[in-house]
């Protein structure tokens, strides 16, 4: 779990205190405040760390070899200034030492260095980073699919610490969604039919990240039935293999998102998420660089699942493969009682939002 620590200026009125610590207890956080302020921070129940006699007791750089040499009573935290590469060999130190927290203080530059200590050292000890607000939080999070273990972030402002807060709660980095990840309940649908459309508008979805065979998203033509369309993936296509895309079909079709929600394919931009799922059902999200609609022949293929009819429209191209099992066909291949993966569930959809028991006609 990723941890959230403020920094109190002294100098701030104590009311102002007082709502920042109130608002740091809800959110089970970490204050940096020094003197009286320690004490105050206790009456409302807040983990502290400080300079003079926090629950954690920081030490500066200097401090650091000294506070070392004396008997560890209390878990240590150390603030490090990195301004250039040569700074990181710091960090390294304050790890040898046994150092509980180190805390990063970057003076400009930030991705790079924190990369690089991310890698140095994951799992030895804690890292936090000072952000200035949500936006540096979530990148400090998410830096070489990793992240830091927690932020501090200096201001008085209680929206910004609200702000911080649910990017905390809710940071995933690649290692947490594969772990975590939902598991997607794929089931076996035989085709029934396929028949020639003529020009429509399909969409090409472009992600920002490399898919492997047996990836791809899940469209439709109703919600409650999705099939699994594979990236252009593999060096037996007719073309360039694109790993990075996934020819998803025509513009009216349903896709599946993260959280379990549904969009339609001609609303995906860039910058949007798109859910990714293999042929186990593993799922993973990521961002769409790029979303291309362009006019092509199209293909109407249908499935039947437990006496349930389900659609969907796909570009008629040797490149589009829906995945079965144990392989993937080609649209242009597809005969009847081929068999494909696909994911039907019941209730219909508002807004994207699953409907239990909404009673829906799709045809």
């Amino acid at each position: 779990m990723r941890e959230l620590w403020v920094e109190i200026e002294d100098a701030l009125p104590l009311e102002r205190k007082r709502a920042i610590l109130e608002a740091s207890s809800k959110h089970n956080g970490t204050v940096i405040l020094k003197g009286d302020g320690v004490r105050l921070a206790k009456s409302y129940g807040v983990r502290t760390a400080s300079f003079d006699d926090g629950d954690i007791k920081l030490v500066d750089e200097a401090e650091l070899a000294r506070r070392m040499k004396q008997r560890k009573t209390k878990p240590l935290g150390v603030k490090i200034s990195i301004k250039d590469a040569r700074d990181e060999d710091k960090v390294a130190n304050a790890i040898e030492k046994s150092i509980d927290y180190v805390i990063l203080r970057f003076t400009d530059w930030k991705i790079i260095p924190t990369e690089n200590i991310i890698a140095k050292a994951h799992g030895k000890t804690k890292l936090l980073a000072e952000v200035a607000g949500s936006q540096e939080a979530k990148l400090a999070f998410e830096t070489l699919e990793l992240g830091v273990d927690g932020v501090v972030l200096k201001t008085s402002d209680l929206d910004e610490i609200e702000s911080v807060a649910a990017v905390t709660a809710t940071a995933r980095t690649r290692l947490d969604e594969k772990e975590k990840a939902s598991k997607i309940t794929l089931t076996v649908a035989k085709i029934t039919s396929c028949k020639q459309l003529g020009i429509g508008s399909r969409v090409c979805v472009d992600t920002c990240d490399m898919l492997i065979e047996g990836e791809g998203i899940l469209v439709g033509s109703q919600s409650s039935g999705l099939f699994l369309i594979q990236a252009e993936v593999g060096e037996d296509l007719k073309s360039e293999p694109r790993p990075f895309r996934v020819n998803a079909g025509a513009v009216f079709l349903y896709v599946l998102t993260p959280c379990d929600k549904t969009r339609y394919l001609s609303e995906l931009q860039a910058g949007d998420e798109v859910l990714i799922v293999d042929r186990q059902g593993n799922s993973r999200s990521v961002n769409i660089g790029r979303v291309k609609i362009e006019k092509r022949p199209m293909v109407l293929i249908e499935a039947e699942v437990d006496g349930r009819k389900i659609r969907t429209i796909a570009q008629n191209a040797e490149t589009i493969r829906l995945v079965s099992s144990d392989g993937v066909m080609p649209v242009t291949e597809l005969k009847q009682n081929d068999q494909v993966l696909v994911r039907v569930q019941e209730g219909g959809r508002h807004f994207g939002v699953k409907v239990e028991k909404e009673s829906v006609i799709e045809r």
